[in-house]
């Protein structure tokens, strides 16, 4: 008979299964017992009265609990965890400034090409400025502009033809 085939159950797997079940008969008879689950509760709450009483203890005499122990654990790694990031940014700056610092042209080097920009563009600007007269260009008759604080011209005086055929409009 071959392992796993139903009534091919060897000797230690019945064993097995038996004592399993008497167990959890066992466990469930345990439980149920009134006298059983008020030893379990009452054992518990003397377990709770004496951690109590021992952080009680350990507080008057100033000492960690384990819980305190923990929370500062924790709190310690956490500032480690920062301050290797802080480590981390600090090492790439220092390597970002060593690479500026080979790389960047001294001020003084700037400085003089600076000026030497200024003076080409001082004799270019000198340059157009000899190239032009000193005479204002050209301008078109009908481009010119007017002056505005020219005083204005006085008006033409009407024909008398003009201003007799108004006033007999207005007669009318």
């Amino acid at each position: 008979m071959t392992h796993g085939e139903p009534g091919s159950e060897t000797l230690r797997d019945r064993i097995t299964s038996k004592g399993e079940d008497a167990l959890g008969k066992l466990a469930q008879d345990l439980l149920e017992n009134p006298l059983v689950t008020n030893a379990i509760g009452r054992a518990f709450d003397a377990r709770e009265k004496a951690v109590s009483a021992q952080e009680t203890a350990m507080s008057a005499l100033n000492l960690p609990s384990a819980a305190d122990l923990e929370r500062l654990t924790r709190r310690l790694r956490s500032v480690s965890q920062r301050l290797e990031g802080l480590e981390d940014g600090v090492d790439r700056l220092d390597r970002r400034f060593e690479t500026i610092g080979r790389t960047a042209v001294p001020p003084d080097d700037r400085l003089a090409a600076i000026e030497e920009q200024l003076a080409k563009l001082a004799n270019e600007v000198a340059g157009l400025a000899s190239a032009l007269d000193g005479r204002p260009a050209t301008v078109h008759r009908e481009q010119e502009r007017l002056e505005v604080d020219a005083p204005a011209k006085p008006a033409r005086k009407r024909s008398t033809s003009t201003a007799r055929s108004q006033a007999k409009k207005k007669a009318s």
